[in-house]
This record gives structure tokens, sequence and C-alpha cells, in this order.
């Protein structure tokens, strides 16, 4: 049996930046496990699978080890594939997933925009070892969703953070945000996920679902620029258009396109 794959860099406008994601069109599910263990092969942070259902596609994502109920760079990748590859007309498609309904939409200079839900971060007591193991001295505040998000003050800190990644994962939390005003954008980014297979993800869409309302208040702006990333960094246009909505968009390069053999 053989199936296409894709590997993207999504939240790049080229190759060998941004967020890879493999992207696997599938006519109908294979079983979980081998959902899994081809995600395993695959050996990055998310590989999406996608099948057709009528007018929309069933949209699933796994790491390396589990599977997850949102996925942002994934998803760009999957509606960019859609797009460029495979010749879908539709200006807006359609994705049922564990999320719920998600939409991604051309928009102006080739950027693809994504409608996901907002998550409204509340604040939080900071835990025990938490700074410890991000290798921080302080922190502005903690907040959280299904991640912490570690709000710092200078964006160098960010860039020079070196987690103790066996420590982090001991915090019941999806991952571990650090986020800082400045560095170029309107704020930065570096996100930690060990608990999930992930130490760190160049390029998390999903925890800008909880960011963007953050930064948004308390930047007192509607539409942001954010870049996330230490080695390896991606750029996002993120807006709140005040619905209970982030739209986060992003560019994609395709790096690969091949044959999976089963």
């Amino acid at each position: 049996m053989q199936i296409e794959i894709f590997q993207v860099d999504a939240f790049s406008a080229k190759p060998f930046g941004g967020n890879p994601a493999a992207v696997i069109p599938l006519e109908s599910w294979l079983p979980d496990a081998l959902l899994q263990r081809i995600a395993e092969e695959n050996n990055l942070s998310e590989t999406a699978y996608f099948v057709r259902n009528g007018e929309s596609y069933d949209l699933r994502w796994f790491t390396p080890t589990v599977e997850v109920d949102l996925c942002g760079h994934a998803t760009l990748a999957s509606a960019w594939v859609l797009f460029e590859q495979l010749g879908e007309q539709r200006e807006v498609l359609r994705f049922n997933t564990r999320s719920g309904e998600l939409r991604v939409s051309r928009g102006a200079e080739g950027l693809l925009a994504m409608d996901f839900p907002a998550k409204q971060p509340l604040a939080v007591e900071i835990p025990a070892g938490l700074l410890e193991a991000l290798g921080l001295a302080s922190a502005r505040g903690l907040y959280r969703t299904d991640d912490y998000i570690v709000v710092i003050d200078d964006p160098a800190v960010l860039a020079a953070l070196q987690p103790d990644f066996v420590a982090l994962s001991r915090f019941d939390v999806r991952g571990i945000a650090v986020t800082a005003p400045g560095g170029g954008f309107d704020f930065v980014t570096r996100w930690f996920g060990p608990r999930v297979g992930v130490n760190e993800d160049p390029v998390t869409g999903s925890a800008h679902t909880s960011l963007v309302p953050y930064w948004a208040e308390r930047l007192g702006l509607a539409r942001l620029r954010c870049e996330q990333g230490g080695t390896r960094k991606g750029q996002l246009v993120c807006e709140l258009p005040g619905n209970g909505r982030v739209i986060i968009s992003g560019h994609a390069a395709l790096y690969l396109r091949g044959t999976v053999t089963l």
C-alpha cells in the first residue's frame, strides 16, 4: 500500500523556516495505531491526516507520541496542500476536528488565514519549580488555558532560555509558552511541550489562540505581528475580531512530496 505525503514548512514563506508538518491525504481512515506509528516514524512535531467528508474535510493531528485536540501549523500546512498541490478551488476550506469546525481562507499576499476559537487565559499562581525548570529568575505573571503562559519583559532573556525538559514534563499542561513584548514584533514567544513529545515547537498556531487575547488586551491592538521560535523561527499575523475567535495567518512552503510505503 502506498500513500502520498507532503512535508510543508508552515509560517514561513520559504523552506527551512517556520514549523515543519507532515500532511497525508487519505481516501478513508487507517487504524489509529497505524496513524500513530506513521507520525512516530515521521518524527515531526505534527503529522496531519485528512479525509474528504462531503463539502468539508475531517482533519486529525498526531505528534510522535499522541493525538492532539488542536494544531495550528499542521492545519495551515493541510490547507496549503489542498490549495497549492491538490487543486482545491474553494476560497474557504472547512475542517471537522476534535476542536470543532475550523476554517481556512485565502488571504492577501499569499497568506492563509485560519479561523480558530479564542481561549481567554486566566491568571494563576506560579507553581514551585516552574521558573527553575525554564531557567528564569522571575516572571511578570503566569496564565493558563491548556498551556501555561509565562510572561516576561525581555525578549533577550527569552532568546537565551535553555530549559530542563525533564523537569518541564512534570507539569500537567499541554505545553509551556514563554512570551515577551518586542523583539521587532508586537510580541515574541517560545513554546515547550515535552509532555506531548515535542521539546520545543518552532511555531505553535494553537498557542496563539491564548496568546493573542492576552497581548491584544495588554497592548490595545486588534491586529498583532508575532514571531515564535528559538534557533528556528516563524512569523504570524494575528487578529482578534471580537467574536470569540482568533484569525491566525501565515505563509507556507513545500519542502518534500513523496510516498509512504506500508
